[in-house]
């Protein structure tokens, strides 16, 4: 009896210790598996991704109209390009005249045809240019522009130059200049929807390129910093113009080309020389994009924090890929309010489905005294201006000319 009594003890104590060997390598599974996922959404955010597939159908031209394939961008409301041929030409595109169908079904969209501005424009695939303009000032809106080099930690970094109306020489030798920083993954010429009015207001403009772009020097780690190291590219290019004659600057920036702009004025030595700022649907807040981003692909909220948590640990920069911590607190302008001291002007449409609206409206209610909010209807991301230009236009006169 008491041999019994000693065997099932043992028993138990090996069922005991199965039981939290079984559970110790399901939880070291699930922590395996919380890991991977948190450094792969890392990197996905991080890593810049130069290739840009066409994404819309062509489905047949006329002399003064096109029909495409309904998507939600195909559908929205404005002026709009079309990359062709892998975006060797492009052709420019007006209001919507005519829908058949739902997006996606099958559905049909007919929009005014304003231009072709180079190639052919054919039934086939294409690619969506929300810039609405495409290659050079000089070519997309006739401005005389200069190619400059400048700089930076990580190299010579390239620019376009834009002098203002009154003055058509070049380089120019005007004090007053505006620097334009385009967003993440996006192009120059996404700057250059703002140029006729500056360029009518007597603004030299220069546009630069920042680490990782194409065609620009990479970041020691290749991988976007979220503004935490570009802005010491934008620091170099607002050097160029302090040397070359400009007395003041006014930034603009576009989604993450706003969190570089926010990171200079914070942390360069030049942002005494800036006099105003244009942010068009900035990031304001990673931590909130980033979560939202989350939600957006189903990525679990505690795999989207781990992710934060990777990104910000020295010991982790291995595993997602970076040179240097990044610290997305630092990127939190609305907790961060009371430092910014620069008048802003702040445009954002509602309905961004990429950089949440929320924390510009938040920044605005904070600072009252220095930022202008303007927000937006059915414009989504970055297409304020595409939406209604006359607006938009009117609005930057204004704060310029305050």
């Amino acid at each position: 009896m008491h041999r019994s009594r000693q065997t099932a003890r043992r028993t138990a104590r090996r069922t005991a210790l199965a039981a939290t060997g079984a559970v110790a390598a399901s939880t070291l599974l699930s922590w395996t598996g919380s890991l991977a996922a948190a450094s792969y959404f890392a990197r996905r955010v991080l890593t810049p991704d130069p290739e840009r597939p066409d994404d819309v159908v062509v489905v047949a031209v006329a002399d003064s109209t096109v029909t495409l394939a309904a998507t939600v961008d195909t559908v929205a409301p404005g002026c709009y390009g079309l990359w062709l041929d892998g975006g060797a030409g492009h052709a420019r595109l007006g209001d919507v005249l005519e829908r058949e169908g739902g997006i996606d079904h099958g559905g049909t969209v007919t929009r005014k045809l304003l231009g072709v501005d180079s190639g052919r424009l054919e039934p086939g695939p294409a690619r969506w240019n929300q810039y609405f303009y495409a290659g050079t000032p000089q070519e997309a809106l006739g401005l005389p522009t200069k190619t400059v080099q400048f700089a930076s930690d990580v190299g010579d970094l390239e620019g376009w130059l834009v002098p203002p109306a009154a003055d058509p020489t070049l380089p120019a030798d005007t004090d007053r200049w505006a620097v334009l920083v385009h967003g993440r993954g996006a192009r120059r010429e996404e700057c250059l929807r703002a140029l006729p009015a500056l360029h009518e207001l007597g603004y030299t403009s220069l546009i630069p390129l920042y680490r990782n772009d194409v065609g620009a020097p990479p970041s020691p780690d290749g991988r976007y910093n979220l503004g935490l190291s570009e802005w010491k590219d934008l620091e170099a290019a607002m050097l160029h113009a302090i040397e070359s004659g400009a007395q003041e600057i006014v930034l603009f920036g576009w989604s993450m080309g706003g969190a570089i702009v926010l990171q200079a004025l914070d942390l360069s030595w030049l942002s005494d020389r800036v006099t105003g700022v244009v942010l068009d649907a900035p990031v304001i807040d990673w931590a909130d994009v980033l979560r939202h981003q989350a939600a957006a692909h189903q990525v679990p909220g505690p795999v989207e924090l781990l992710s934060r948590r990777l990104i910000g640990r020295r010991a982790a920069r291995r595993l997602v890929g970076v040179h240097d911590p990044i610290d997305v607190a630092r990127t939190d302008w609305v907790s961060r309010a009371d430092e910014l001291s620069h008048p802003m002007l702040l445009i954002h449409s509602e309905d961004d489905e990429f950089v949440p609206v929320g924390p510009s409206a938040a920044l605005a209610a904070r600072r009252p005294d220095l930022v202008r909010y303007e927000p937006w209807q059915v414009a989504r991301h970055t297409k304020e201006w595409n939406v209604d230009p006359g607006r938009w236009d009117r609005l930057v006169r204004e704060f310029l000319t305050r």
